[in-house]
C-alpha cells in the first residue's frame, strides 16, 4: 500500500528525531497544508537554540525535500519560518 505524503513526512520526521534528541531537542509534526507546507514545532533545546533556523532549513527541510519532492517548505509554528 502506497503511503500518503503526510505519512511519508511523519515517517521521515521520526527518522530525524533521534539526532535532535541527542542534542536535547525534539521535533513535533503539526500538519501538512494543502499546498505542501510542513508545519512542525521544534522543542526542547531546538526550540531555543540560536541555530534552530539552520537545523530547520538545512536539516529537516532538505531531508524532507530529498525524499518527498512535493514538499515546498518546512515552517516552525513558534519561530515563524
Amino acid at each position: 500500500m502506497e503511503m500518503t505524503v503526510e505519512q511519508k513526512v511523519i515517517y521521515i520526521i521520526n527518522q530525524i528525531r533521534p539526532q535532535l534528541q541527542e542534542d536535547g531537542g525534539d521535533i513535533r509534526f503539526v500538519e501538512l497544508t494543502p499546498d505542501n507546507i510542513v508545519k512542525v514545532e521544534l522543542q526542547g533545546a531546538c526550540g531555543s537554540c540560536p541555530h534552530s533556523r539552520m537545523t530547520l532549513k538545512n536539516g529537516v527541510e532538505n531531508v524532507l525535500k530529498q525524499y518527498i519532492p512535493e514538499i515546498n517548505c518546512v515552517y516552525d509554528i513558534n519561530l515563524g519560518f
